[in-house]
């Protein structure tokens, strides 16, 4: 009796399927070693969308009017935002050439805030950062506190 159960252990454990491991093993030994399949063929995204869709929701866009702000002077309707530190860009701009420079903020929902200012004689890098950060206390202030906002673009004429 006890030879009958050793045999029909044996025979459920030859006929039981392969592991995982060996079947992996018999899958490259077919295949060869060290070979992988071919990547599948490059599709580029369609021009001008994000090959996710959206991130945020179709929507109009407020690019509000520009304020105009006046250097030295404080008094706006917005308060100073203590944002988060930033790496600020650095300009390579003619100064002596440039009239007014607009910096523009933007908010999580995608409204723009720019703010103005006329670019007199001694306008420089230091005068660039209080703009760029009048720009930020613009957008949070007026976006109803949106602590998201970040510094999209300064450009000058």
């Amino acid at each position: 009796m006890k030879l009958c159960t050793a045999l029909a252990i044996l025979v459920v454990a030859a006929s039981a399927p392969m592991g995982p491991a060996r079947a992996q093993e018999r899958h490259e030994e077919r295949r060869g070693p060290g070979t992988r399949p071919p990547p599948p063929r490059f599709q580029p995204h369609p021009p001008g969308m994000h090959p996710h869709g959206p991130m945020v929701r179709q929507h109009p866009t407020r690019v509000l009017a520009p304020r105009a702000v006046v250097r030295g002077e404080r008094g706006r309707p917005w308060s100073h935002w203590e944002h988060p530190a930033f790496a600020r860009p650095v300009y390579y701009w003619d100064w002596s050439t440039i009239h007014n420079v607009t910096c523009t903020a933007e908010d999580s929902y995608g409204d723009q805030y720019p703010v103005t200012q006329a670019a007199g004689p001694g306008f420089g890098l230091t005068d660039m950062s209080a703009l760029e950060d009048e720009a930020l206390d613009r957008c949070y202030g007026e976006s109803g506190q949106d602590s998201s906002c970040f510094l999209a673009a300064c450009s000058h004429y």
